[in-house]
């Protein structure tokens, strides 16, 4: 079972092939983090199969899953993007965009062969990925009198906290750590019960 800070998504690029009667499905598996990468990956697979008749998609986005966009691309409403979200949608994934290029083959698929094509193709292509599980992670920035080094540092130790950019001014440190999501509640109290130091969020990854 996945904790509320952990998600599944895909490692790297992966495609899968699916033909029928003459048309082409080419299934490409993107990991993305923001409709900003999506938009820019789109133009470039378009650009890159420019004489294609469809360039289908769907995509998720954030941890809870509660991002998504299909996308037809001129075939039948609901034969391409929804059985494509479907396939992602199956393997519980996020941060993931799926494209599906058809090359159309002469023939006339009908509704149920596009659905099988596109759905097929998707599969394919996420069946040929590497599956992760990533966790969420908070970023803070804390600092404290040097005198408290000692107590900051048996917190983040016993908390498997991350911890970059020391900074040592005078009798001051100052430092970015890192934490799991999950973990937030327990490290900020223990953290903010030592005297003089001061946490401020940075981001949630």
């Amino acid at each position: 079972m996945l904790f509320s800070d952990t998600y599944k998504t895909i490692d790297s690029e992966s495609r899968g092939l699916f033909k029928d009667r003459g048309s082409r499905f080419i299934g490409i598996a993107i990991p993305v983090t923001s409709q900003e990468e999506i938009k820019s990956r789109l133009a470039e697979l378009k650009k890159e199969y420019h004489d294609a008749r469809h360039h289908c998609f769907a995509w998720v986005l954030s941890p809870d899953r509660q991002a998504w966009r299909v996308n037809d691309d001129g075939e039948p409403s609901g034969t391409a993007g929804k059985p494509i979200l479907g396939q992602i949608n199956s393997r519980e994934l996020t941060n993931v965009m799926v494209v599906v290029i058809r090359y159309f083959g002469g023939i006339l698929l009908g509704v149920g062969g596009l659905i099988n094509a596109y759905r097929t193709a998707a599969a394919d292509a996420l069946d040929n990925a590497d599956i992760v599980e990533r966790h969420i992670v908070e970023r803070w920035h804390i600092s404290f009198p040097y005198a408290a080094m000692n107590d900051v540092m048996k917190v983040l130790k016993e908390e498997s906290c991350g911890q970059t950019d020391h900074l040592f001014t005078g009798n001051n440190v100052a430092m970015e750590i890192t934490f799991r999501h999950s973990a937030s509640e327990q490290v900020t109290g223990r953290l903010t019960r030592i005297t003089g130091l001061q946490m401020k969020w940075l981001a949630t990854l």
